[in-house]
């Protein structure tokens, strides 16, 4: 009797209707959303991202007029800031102490649109708007009187620049050299040459006889016009590494 039963209800679940679930296709359909609804309109409060896409097209354009703050303790050689609406790049910077009196700094600036050059003092706890530039990596092709020829290694576009961009280090220019210059609003405002060169000695006094307890210098004329100090055992032929920075002999070249 009992297994009577068993096999009646599971003739009665079998009869019973079942229950139509939706195919795979129409699931994958209801839950994909078209592509159109996922619109820069569309996402966080229908915002406009236009104007934001056009900046990421040009990060530099985005960048070019953001400035940020710097004080006068903290500029040096090469800043560019903005005084009286005016734009200038800090030629020299040197910091004084008036005894009880708060420090202050005298400053070399030239103007980036006129050229003019002006020396000002400024308080080493006042504020100025610095302002961001771009430095690109180019190659000297060479120089001819008071214009460098450069160009950039990634493009191949040429430029020219007056020396006047690499200030006291444009003796060290050399073909070939790789150099930073700096740009803004497209336009060249300063350059620089590597920290440090390599130059060969083409005269050279001879070593002074006998021994001395201190070390002895002797002057020194480089293959590109330039004199510097260097230890007596340097002679004519002689490849050195001088620091452009503080134009001074680092060793002898290795090569």
């Amino acid at each position: 009797m009992k297994a009577f039963l068993i096999s009646k209800r599971l003739i009665n679940e079998i009869s019973k209707p079942r229950r139509k679930f939706p195919s795979f296709t129409a699931l994958l359909s209801k839950t994909l959303t078209p592509l159109s609804t996922h619109s820069p309109n569309n996402i966080a409060g229908n915002r406009d991202y236009t104007s934001q896409s056009n900046n990421l097209d040009s990060p530099w354009a985005f960048t070019q007029h953001r400035g940020y703050k710097v004080f006068g303790s903290d500029l040096r050689a090469g800043n560019v800031i903005e005084r009286k609406g005016r734009l200038y790049q800090v030629i020299k910077a040197q910091h004084t102490q008036h005894g009880r009196g708060g420090a202050t700094i005298q400053v070399e600036l030239r103007d980036i649109e006129s050229g003019s050059k002006v020396n000002q003092k400024l308080r080493t706890d006042e504020a100025l708007e610095g302002i961001f530039v771009e430095e690109k990596r180019m190659t000297c092709l060479y120089t001819e009187n008071d214009v460098v020829y450069l160009m950039d290694p990634k493009d191949f576009e040429q430029i020219e620049v007056s020396k006047e961009l690499f200030g006291k280090n444009a003796g060290y220019l050399k073909d070939e050299m790789s150099v930073n210059v700096q740009f803004y609003d497209g336009k060249p405002m300063s350059a620089s040459v590597p920290k440090q060169v390599t130059c060969t000695v083409v005269q050279a006094q001879d070593p002074a006889k006998g021994l001395t307890a201190t070390p002895q210098y002797k002057k020194v004329l480089l293959d590109n016009g330039l004199t510097m100090q260097v230890p007596e055992f340097i002679v004519t032929g002689d490849r050195i590494v001088i620091s452009t920075t503080h134009d001074e002999y680092l060793t002898r070249a290795k090569d």
